[in-house]
C-alpha cells in the first residue's frame, strides 16, 4: 500500500513538474514571438530607405527650400535618407554617375530632379530595372517610368507669365527670353506656357536664350540681347538664375522701370526688385512643398498607399498690387516648420 502511494504522489509530482515546465516554455515562446514581431518592425522601419539626387545643391533659395522640404518629411517619417547632386544643374554626365552610385546602396526608392529631359531617361530606366522604386521632382524625362512626378504644372505656370506680359505689352513691344537650361522639361514647358499665354504676341518674342542656372551668364546674355535687340522693352526671366541674373543686367545699364521684367521663383533678391519695381511681376512656385511632397510620397508608396501619378505643388503670379495679401506672404515667405 506505501508503494502505491508513493507511486502515485510521485507521478503527480512529475505531472504538475511537466505541466510547469510547458507553461514556462509557452511563455518563453510567446515572448520570442513577441519579442520577434518588435524586433521585426523595427527593422522594417530601419530598412525603409530614400536616396534624393537633385539637379544641383546649391545657396538658391529654390534648391535650398525643396531640399528642406524634403528633409522635414524624411524626418517627420523617420526614414533613412540621403541627398546627393552634381555642381551644376546641366550636369547630366555628373548626375547620371550619382544615379549609378545609388543604384548600387539599394535603397528602397529614388526621388530625383533629372537634370535633363531625354539623357537622364536610360538612368531612370536602370533605377527601376532594379527593383527600386522611382519617384520624379520638379522635372520630367521622356519616358513614363516613375510612379509619381511631383511638380509645378510648369505649362500652367507659363501661361501666367505669357498672359500678364499681354497685359503689359505696346503696340510695338519686343520680347526678350531668359531661359535656364535647355534641355530640361522645365525650360521648354514653361516657354511653351509663355507662347500659349502670349498668343499672336508670341511673335514678338526677339530672342530666347539660355543661362545653364548661371548668373553670371545671364549676366552676360542680357548685355548681349540689349546690344543686338535694342527695341527690346520686355523680358521674361524662366527661373531664378536667369531673372535675376538678366535683372542685375538691367539695373546697371540704367534701364529698370525702362524695360518691364516678368520674373519666375522667389528668392528675397527676387522679392525686393519686386517691390522696387524693377519687376513688373513674378510667377513663384512652393518649392518647400514640393520638396516635402516627393518624400512624402515615396514614403506612402512604400508602406503599400495608392498614390497619383501626378501632382502639382501650385503656383500663383505675384505683382506689386497683390504681394501683400496674406495668401500670397505665406507662398513668398514660407514657414518651414510646419
Amino acid at each position: 500500500m506505501k508503494n502505491n502511494t508513493g507511486h502515485v504522489l510521485k507521478n503527480m509530482i512529475m505531472s504538475n513538474k511537466k505541466r510547469i515546465l510547458s507553461a514556462a516554455l509557452l511563455l518563453i515562446a510567446a515572448a520570442f514571438l513577441l519579442s520577434y514581431a518588435f524586433g521585426r518592425e523595427d527593422r522594417e522601419k530601419k530598412q525603409l530607405s530614400i536616396i534624393f539626387i537633385s539637379k544641383t545643391i546649391d545657396d538658391s533659395d529654390f534648391w535650398t527650400q525643396l531640399i528642406d522640404g524634403a528633409r522635414m518629411a524624411a524626418e517627420e517619417y523617420e526614414v533613412k535618407f540621403s541627398v546627393c547632386a552634381p555642381e551644376t544643374e546641366d550636369d547630366y554626365v555628373r548626375q547620371n554617375e550619382l544615379i549609378e552610385q545609388a543604384i548600387l546602396e539599394k535603397p528602397d526608392a529614388i526621388v530625383l530632379t533629372p537634370s535633363s529631359f531625354t539623357e537622364t531617361t536610360p538612368m531612370a530606366e536602370k533605377i527601376v530595372e532594379n527593383g527600386i522604386r522611382l519617384f520624379l521632382l520638379d522635372s520630367e524625362i521622356d519616358t513614363k517610368v516613375a510612379e509619381c512626378m511631383i511638380s509645378t504644372d510648369n505649362i500652367k505656370a507659363g501661361r501666367l507669365q505669357g498672359e500678364f506680359v499681354k497685359k503689359i505689352l505696346r503696340p510695338d513691344s519686343r520680347i526678350a527670353v531668359v531661359a535656364h537650361v535647355k534641355n530640361s522639361s522645365t525650360a521648354m514647358e514653361r516657354e511653351q506656357g509663355l507662347r500659349e499665354g502670349l498668343g499672336s504676341d508670341a511673335e514678338k518674342i526677339a530672342d530666347v536664350v539660355f543661362c545653364d542656372s548661371n548668373y553670371d551668364k545671364a549676366y552676360q546674355l542680357m548685355l548681349q540681347i540689349l546690344a543686338e535687340h535694342p527695341d527690346v522693352d520686355v523680358v521674361v526671366g524662366l527661373n531664378e538664375y536667369s531673372a535675376v541674373g538678366a535683372a542685375r543686367a538691367i539695373v546697371d545699364k540704367g534701364l529698370a522701370g525702362k524695360i518691364s521684367f516678368v520674373g519666375f521663383d522667389s528668392s528675397l533678391e527676387e522679392i525686393k526688385m519686386l517691390e522696387g519695381g524693377i519687376f513688373r511681376g513674378m510667377v513663384i512656385q512652393n518649392p518647400f512643398k514640393m520638396g516635402y511632397l516627393g518624400v512624402e510620397t515615396a514614403v506612402k508608396a512604400l508602406n503599400g498607399e495608392k498614390v497619383p501619378d501626378q501632382i502639382d505643388s501650385g503656383s500663383v503670379l505675384i505683382t506689386r498690387e497683390n504681394m501683400y495679401l496674406d495668401e500670397n506672404q505665406e507662398m513668398l515667405f514660407p514657414f518651414k516648420g510646419e
